[in-house]
């Protein structure tokens, strides 16, 4: 049982208690009393708007289910205008410029890969901060960009055929977004600084220099050996390496041994769908590793290939511009971080009757307070230098939530002595009532929001349980040709230009979920960057260097510009619900629909339940390696109850697949040593219990949400295991 200890009106978990006194205020200018009497009154102000915000949504499905059972034939203008008439499709309002100001250009200015990663990980938390500069000639050598024909597999030692070929791939890339005036850089002897401008030999004796002089943008080293040379394309830099006497130097003329992107530019440090945080101890965990962010001395030791690292942040990169002036550029990845959502509660702190509090308005005081280490300039490493502290907020639904949330940082600014909109709000545009009034959305929150961003998943699993009554759902793989999904991709874009994001904010789309397809990546992902986002998340480091290539192709404001002249995608678009058509699916197609869906929830939910793994690469019933998280759990759960709710399957046929699939995944599982196994005794397993629930139970989730019953068996392991 968890020990509480009154602070002001509320009751605080000792293990959160212990840490924002003995950790987290000191050196935060915040005194304890006025920190505790912050969270208590922020509960009491807030919470029962919260409440009442909840109440809302589930008024709301209530009245879309009615209408839908009464209404057996789909009307479409009949359907809009009920949603009109009920308040959940609002008017679009007059226009609206976002004013947020003191922006980090990694935002505004910059477009480059984004990542996302659980905050519970101390190392991949380090890895993604840390994933600003990353290795091309790494990034190619170890992905399947590089094929292994001609003798160029991959193996233990290193293999100078596959690094001919990835030195050749590197300068043809180079040629591309960094021409020189005459010949390649794979023919280049030597680079120099002459007078402020980049002197290139080729190896025939040619004097050149790059087509545009302006791309050199500093250097290391002496003028007549450069150590390195720095590059620049779209504002995003390259840096090129040179050290003759390296072994992957020495196969280069001018000795280029590695060639760095700047690829993460963003990370988002997550509390949300990417962690397993149930209690106070969980958050604490979390919590512990962002104030170690924000100071600047997180560390993490471990064993890699049986030896003992430690792993800590970058500093930043120091340099010589063209006329050798010294001159700085960050070193890590801007951190944004992400709360929970409303709909969800936690008894780290409660009420002094017990019941639990709003865990987003927590985080928002917690991550708040922990990040004026950073703002104060007290940490030797600074996140952001404009003085802005970066909360994503996931899960709002529509703009009387946006509105609450920023009326909640407003509050958080005044308890924690903070200029107004120092806190910058980023809106996931994941909820339908989101989705068709992102403009109000938008206008809810204009004088500090930084960032929308499309997720696939979570929006579709809402999209299913919203039109839950109106009938069964084409197969979750054809959900991505459907009407409304492209709607969604546009609309995002077209808002966010249309309410002035450009220069000023992210415009984000979703995760590559297949971290080893990246030659497959490297084809599709450009779309992004195509289509008008600047930011666009990728699922690790390496694909952020990969992903990072777009950008130096694509010009994305050119291309924000040109989208922002075009006719606008109606909205009429987004309320086409992805129904199946007079054709139901064959047996078999519903078979193998369910084994997908039955197979990628167990295999995410075990290692939720049984391990506290919020986010890991999980075979898929083919056995490739997928990015879960919580979204994709949704998603499949959500789309499994609705073919139960029309009939497609039934309960009994459901536990046999599932089982089936539970055997797969425990197989697919046989050699960790810290798994523990679902079958045989299906009964007595708290992970299959928890993924039948979620299907089973699935209608009557609020939205589809996963985490009501994720959390409920994922607190009985735990006790279980300190028993």
């Amino acid at each position: 049982m968890s020990e509480y200890i009154q602070a002001g009106e509320l009751q605080i978990d000792r293990l959160l208690h212990t840490f924002i006194i003995e950790e987290a205020l000191p050196a935060s200018g915040i005194e304890a009393g006025q920190f505790w009497n912050a969270l208590s009154e922020a509960v009491h102000r807030f919470g029962p708007r919260n409440h009442e915000l909840l109440e809302q949504r589930d008024r709301f499905q209530v009245q879309i289910d009615e209408w839908h059972r009464e209404h057996s034939h789909f009307d479409a203008k009949a359907y809009k205008q009920f949603l009109i008439d009920i308040g959940y499709l609002l008017p679009e309002g007059e226009d609206v410029t976002i004013t947020t100001a003191n922006v980090d250009d990694e935002i505004a200015h910059v477009a480059g890969p984004q990542l996302v990663v659980p905050l519970t990980n101390a190392r991949y938390a380090l890895n993604a901060a840390n994933a600003r500069w990353g290795s091309l000639y790494d990034a190619l050598y170890g992905t399947d960009v590089i094929d292994e024909s001609d003798g160029a597999e991959q193996t233990t030692q290193y293999n100078p055929k596959r690094g001919e070929k990835v030195v050749a791939w590197a300068m043809a890339l180079l040629d591309e977004i960094i021409p020189l005036e005459h010949g390649s850089h794979a023919e280049v002897g030597h680079y120099r600084i002459s007078n402020g401008a980049l002197a290139i030999e080729l190896t025939g004796g040619q004097i050149t220099t790059l087509k545009q002089p302006a791309q050199f943008t500093g250097f290391n080293g002496h003028t007549n050996t450069p150590t390195t040379i720095l590059l620049g394309n779209h504002g995003l830099h390259i840096e090129l390496q040179i050290d003759r006497e390296h072994p992957v130097g020495k196969t280069h003329p001018a000795g280029i041994k590695d060639i760095l992107l700047e690829a993460a530019l963003t990370t988002i440090q997550d509390l949300e769908d990417s962690v397993a945080t149930v209690d106070a101890e969980d958050k604490v965990l979390a919590y512990r590793n962002w104030l170690g962010l924000m100071q600047g001395n997180l560390e993490d030791t471990f064993s890699k290939a049986g030896k003992m690292m430690t792993r800590h942040l970058n500093g930043d990169r120091d340099y010589l511009s063209p006329q050798g002036q010294p001159f700085t550029l960050h070193g890590r990845s801007l951190l944004l971080v992400r709360n929970v959502g409303h709909f969800l509660h936690t008894d780290a702190a409660t009420t002094h009757y017990g019941a639990p509090i709003p865990e987003g308005i927590l985080d928002a005081l917690v991550t708040t307070l922990i990040a004026l280490h950073d703002i104060q300039g007290s940490s030797p490493l600074d996140n952001s230098r404009t003085g802005s502290i970066y909360l994503v907020k996931p899960k709002m639904h529509g703009p009387e939530e946006v509105a609450f949330t920023n009326e909640l940082f407003d509050f958080i600014e005044d308890q924690l002595q903070l200029a107004r909109n120092t806190l910058k709000m980023g809106i996931m545009d994941e909820e339908r009532r989101t989705s068709i009034n992102l403009k109000a959305c938008i206008r809810a929150a204009k004088d500090r929001v930084v960032f929308i961003n499309t997720g696939f998943l979570d929006r579709t699993g809402d999209e299913i349980h919203t039109s839950m009554e109106a009938g069964p759902m084409v197969r979750k793989g054809a959900m991505k040709e459907s009407t409304w999904i492209q709607a969604y991709e546009k609309i995002n874009v077209e808002t966010g230009l249309a309410c002035g994001f450009s220069g000023k904010a992210q415009i984000g789309k979703g995760m590559w979920a297949m971290p080893d397809n990246m030659k497959a990546m490297l084809a599709a992902k450009i779309d992004h960057p195509r289509a008008g986002a600047n930011t666009a998340w990728v699922p690790s480091p390496t694909a952020a260097v990969l992903h990072a290539i777009h950008y130096h192709r694509i010009n994305v404001i050119e291309r924000q510009a040109a989208i922002a002249s075009d006719a606008r995608t109606p909205v009429d678009d987004l309320l086409v619900i992805p129904l199946l058509d007079n054709a139901r699916p064959d047996a078999d197609a519903i078979l193998q629909e369910l084994e997908n869906n039955a197979q990628g929830i167990l295999g995410y939910v075990v290692r939720w339940i049984n391990q506290g793994i919020g986010c890991s690469k999980v075979p898929d019933i083919n056995n490739t390696g997928l990015m879960e998280d919580r979204a994709t759990l949704r998603i499949a759960s959500q789309h499994i109850a609705n073919w139960l709710h029309h009939g497609l399957c039934d309960a009994e046929q459901l536990l046999e697949v599932m089982k089936r699939m539970a055997e797969k995944v425990d197989q697919q599982n046989r050699d960790d040593p810290t798994y523990t196994p679902m079958g045989p005794d299906f009964n007595n397993s708290q992970a299959f219990r928890a993924a039948f629930d979620l299907v089973i139970k699935g209608r009557e989730q609020a939205n589809g949400y996963t985490e009501p019953l994720l959390y409920s068996h994922r607190r009985i392991v735990k006790e279980k295991t300190r028993s």
